[in-house]
């Protein structure tokens, strides 16, 4: 198990007596409410998932580790592109338009970001200006003329929606990837890098 937990999984588990004891106090609200906590690119201990906290302000995100044994469910970003909510929002709508098109756009694909924690969890996160998280798993590389078709039927959505492609070397921005720039930001558990083919990992490397 320890090698399947990806970034934006949440998982469930993780009480306020597995937290620091400097920890703010919100962040032990969060816990002690049944929040999840969302998986981060970081390196941990073996026995460890390097993860992130919400809080109810944009701005409160913290930091953690949990440990594996103590993980009691797992909620991947694709297990959640059709779940139903009653919640009418901009963000929900724009997933609800966008949906069959991504399901037949070839590549396996889901919701993060605050949509993902609400359709996972039930705890309201989103709000009228809520932009619309989205992940794709590309194992092969998605060709720049792929991504700017992509771009444009993600443009046709009433949020702003941003998609992130999850390559066998770490997360690189679609927004980037149609974009004219030759190199690219590439994000990984060890570091943030610049590349050309964020499929080839001879570049990291180099």
């Amino acid at each position: 198990m320890v090698n399947t937990f990806l970034a934006h999984d949440l998982l469930w588990g993780m009480t306020p007596e597995q937290l620091p004891a400097d920890t703010p106090a919100w962040v032990v609200e969060s816990i002690s409410a049944g929040q999840p906590v969302v998986v981060r690119r970081a390196i941990t201990a073996p026995d460890q998932i390097a993860v992130g906290v919400r809080g109810r302000l944009r701005e409160q995100r913290y930091a953690t580790s949990i440990a594996i044994a103590a993980i009691s469910r797992r909620v991947r970003p694709e297990d959640l592109c059709h779940v139903e909510t009653t919640r009418n929002l901009p963000t929900l709508r724009a997933l609800a338009q966008l949906r069959p098109m991504l399901d037949a756009c070839g590549w396996v694909w889901g919701v993060s970001g605050s949509a993902g924690f609400e359709l996972a969890s039930g705890f309201a996160a989103l709000h009228e200006r809520s932009d619309l998280d989205l992940i794709l798993r590309t194992p092969q590389s998605l060709s720049r003329i792929q991504a700017q078709a992509l771009m444009t039927l993600l443009g046709t959505a009433e949020c702003l929606v941003d998609m992130q492609l999850q390559t066998p070397n770490g997360a690189v921005a679609l927004r980037e990837w149609a974009g004219p720039s030759q190199r690219v930001l590439l994000k990984n558990a060890h570091e943030a890098c610049l590349v050309s083919d964020p499929w080839n990992p001879q570049e990291q490397a180099a």
